[in-house]
């Protein structure tokens, strides 16, 4: 696991990555305007109504406060996420031919089912935070929670993307995404730095490509 950080690492600062990064923020900051735009206020309506319990108005309003920003940027790393699962798959062939030339393209990600993987872990997300979201308050677990709720948006589509190009017998897909969930959550700590967040989606997919074909690689040299 730790080969594969480093080389996550080495990967994120070249150009091709870079350029990437940029088309799929401006795409997904568009899409974010959007959706806020069209759904911000039902949203504030129903974090208003969640908070009433509180007991003084002015921790209920700066709860709302703080929730509404929550919510406004988990938008935004969904959307980022979202468009990464669609566009990734050329830049990780590429990716794949530079540092394992012997591993051969097996497949492709059928576009329709990593859409469907990313909204349904999206929802899921977000649908868990909007009842838990108190959590993210508590020092620590709060930390904790949010890492764990970013993984879950990254995991489950990122394997698909990767896995649908380098794995083709499915049965070998779960022995070798082992610890997906930590490398999930060590991706999604991008999305504490400031300008950084805008890498997480694509380090897990870059992440995922070194522990799935680099156990390839490892397994095929053994025998």
């Amino acid at each position: 696991m730790t080969q594969s950080i480093g080389k996550s690492f080495k990967d994120m600062f070249s150009g091709e990555v870079l350029f990437f990064v940029l088309k799929v923020t401006l795409i997904s900051l568009a899409i974010s305007a959007a959706t806020l735009w069209l759904v911000g206020g039902s949203i504030n309506s129903f974090i208003i109504g969640y908070l009433s319990w509180l007991p003084w108005e002015w921790l209920q309003t700066t709860g709302a406060s703080v929730a509404s920003i929550a919510i406004s940027y988990m938008v935004f790393i969904i959307m980022i996420s979202i468009v990464t699962s669609f566009m990734i798959e050329p830049l990780l062939i590429k990716l794949a031919k530079k540092h394992y030339p012997h591993t051969p393209v097996v497949g492709t990600p059928n576009i329709s089912t990593s859409l469907i993987l990313s909204l349904k872990s999206a929802l899921m997300m977000f649908i868990i935070f909007l009842f838990t979201f108190p959590v993210m308050f508590i020092p620590l677990v709060g930390a904790v929670y949010m890492l764990w709720l970013w993984s879950i948006l990254l995991k489950k589509p990122t394997i698909y993307d990767v896995s649908s190009l380098f794995i083709e017998d499915k049965k070998e897909i779960k022995p070798r995404t082992k610890k997906s969930t930590m490398l999930a959550m060590i991706a999604a700590g991008f999305n504490y730095i400031p300008v950084l967040n805008i890498f997480s989606a694509v380090f897990a997919q870059i992440l995922f490509l070194h522990h799935i074909v680099g156990s390839i690689k490892s397994t095929n040299t053994q025998k």
